[in-house]
Order: C-alpha cells, then sequence, then structure tokens
C-alpha cells in the first residue's frame, strides 16, 4: 500500500484542490480560488505530478467547479438561504463566490480535513456564515441528526455532494437520497454524474493506483431511473464536453495524444461520439412531487 498516491478519499481533497490553484495563476483562469494552494500544499502537488492523464483531470476539475458555481447561483436567485456540503473535502466557495451575508453555509467532513481547513484558513474570513461539521457520512445516526438539524434551520435548502456518491455503495447512496428527500425543506441536491461506460474505464485504468478504499462503488446501469426509484427528479443536467464549449474551455491534450484521438475520432461512429459528449457531468435533482413525478428515463 505504501505506493499508493491516493489512499483514502481524504486524499482526493488535496488532489483537486491543486488542479484548483493551478488555475486560478492562469491569465485567462474561469475562476480565482487563492485559497486552494494554501490548502492543497505539497501533498496536493506530490499527488497531481505522479497521476497519469492530469491534464485530463486538470480539465474535469476546473469545468465541474464552473458548473457548480452556476447551479449554485441559480439556487440562491431561487430564494435557497442554506448550503449544506457533505463530503466538502477543500472546497472555498464560502470565501471565493460572492454570496449574500446572510446565507448559511455548513460543511461536513471527516474530521482530519476539517481540522486541516481551519488551522489553514484560521487567518480568513468567510462571505458568509460558515460553519464546519466532523463527520463520517456512513454513520447514519449522526448524519440524520445533522440532517434534521439543518433543515429544521433553512427555509430553502441545497445540498451539495461534489465528489461524494460515486464512492458510496449502491447501499449507501439510496440511504442517502432518501435521506435527503425526507427532508421538507429541501429545494436542490447537486449530484455527480458518470455515464456507465466512463465508470468502467476508469475502474480499469485507475485500479491499481487507487487503495481499495478509494474505488467507484456507485454504478447503476441507468443513474436517473435509481435516483428516481428514491423519490427525485432531474431538474437539469450539464455535461463537462458541453460546458467546456460553451466556456471555450477544450482539453488541452498533449501532441502526440491529440493525434491519436483525432485518428480514432475520425473512424467512430455518430452514436459513439455523441456518447462521450455525455460521459460525465452534474445533475440538479430536485424532491419528486405528485404535480412534477420522478423521471423513469436515462440520458
Amino acid at each position: 500500500m505504501a505506493d499508493l498516491l491516493i489512499e483514502n478519499v481524504s486524499d482526493t481533497a488535496f488532489w483537486i484542490a491543486h488542479y484548483r490553484a493551478q488555475e486560478s495563476a492562469r491569465p485567462d483562469a474561469l475562476f480565482r480560488d487563492p485559497l486552494a494552494g494554501l490548502l492543497a500544499g505539497e501533498r496536493g502537488k506530490k499527488i497531481a505530478t505522479g497521476m497519469p492523464m492530469s491534464f485530463m483531470t486538470r480539465w474535469t476539475v476546473v469545468i465541474r467547479t464552473c458548473l457548480i458555481d452556476d447551479y449554485l447561483r441559480l439556487a440562491l436567485v431561487q430564494g435557497v438561504d442554506t448550503v449544506l456540503n457533505l463530503g466538502a473535502g477543500l472546497d472555498t466557495r464560502p470565501y471565493r463566490m460572492e454570496l449574500p451575508e446572510s446565507l448559511t453555509w455548513v460543511e461536513a467532513d471527516h474530521p482530519q480535513i476539517i481540522e486541516h481547513k481551519e488551522t489553514r484558513l484560521a487567518g480568513e474570513r468567510p462571505r458568509c456564515r460558515l460553519e464546519r461539521v466532523k463527520l463520517d457520512l456512513t454513520n447514519l445516526a449522526e448524519r440524520r441528526d445533522l440532517l434534521d438539524r439543518v433543515n429544521a434551520q433553512a427555509k430553502q435548502l441545497l445540498v451539495l455532494t461534489e465528489g461524494v456518491v460515486p464512492y458510496l455503495s449502491m447501499e449507501e447512496a439510496g440511504s442517502l437520497a432518501d435521506d435527503l428527500q425526507a427532508l421538507d425543506h429541501v429545494l436542490y441536491w447537486i449530484v455527480d454524474y458518470f455515464a456507465p461506460q466512463t465508470l468502467k474505464y476508469r475502474q480499469r485504468f485507475w485500479a491499481k493506483r487507487w487503495g481499495q478504499n478509494v474505488q467507484f462503488k456507485f454504478a447503476p446501469d441507468d443513474w436517473f431511473a435509481f435516483f428516481a426509484g428514491h423519490g427525485w427528479r432531474s431538474r437539469e443536467i450539464r455535461y463537462l464536453p458541453e460546458e467546456a464549449e460553451r466556456l471555450h474551455r477544450p482539453i488541452e491534450v498533449p501532441r502526440l495524444l491529440r493525434i491519436l484521438f483525432k485518428i480514432r475520432g475520425f473512424f467512430a461512429s455518430k452514436e459513439r461520439g455523441a456518447a462521450f459528449r455525455k460521459f460525465s457531468g452534474y445533475v440538479l435533482l430536485e424532491p419528486a412531487t405528485p404535480e412534477n413525478p420522478a423521471e423513469q428515463a436515462s440520458a
């Protein structure tokens, strides 16, 4: 296990923060996260340097950050007064985004991540009311206590689980979906989407570089049907390739690979090309109601 770059889910937070720091240093940055480098440190840089296909992960982090930021802005316009960020990692949105001072932002994660953030960000001031909670999401009693407390305090609640659900088992993801759906003040839930073929590719390519505790476990045959079965419907889905086109930020592929991709693309069918455009994204879920029943169709 000593040769593994990532041994637990908390390691990924440092890795992802490093890419946000890299983006922030660009003259054409799509967002500025001045605290990302402080949080990522040498640990994040070491992981990023040692991982293959770093250009792909960097691009994914940048596009998904912009996408989720847009979802949050939409939710704020629609009256969300509380954000619950489960598995918050080293996210710094309460510091870097333009947020109303009246907004309540609650972030929960493993104790070591929360302690790291509190130490590194001790001299920084968030732009809204910020609370941090040390929590293992798989501890059902503690999780449900937190959900009940936040729900009771909120008028309109948005739940964010960026990079969380893929690491849950099917049973764990269903339990979380049920717990969130039971909250009477929840308006939206932002969740990762991966096409089935993407999950299979990732498992083959990354398995040897990740510990057993950091494997993607959530792999439903039909992503949308799974959440529909737990009382959720898709309000909106945005796919990373389409968002990248809108933001004018294509993947910066090394020259040799770019040639290879062009050759493969030339022989690929239209169906395969269309599938690639929907390989990953983020979904804005909302609780299903009798007026708006859950959708059973796939993407």
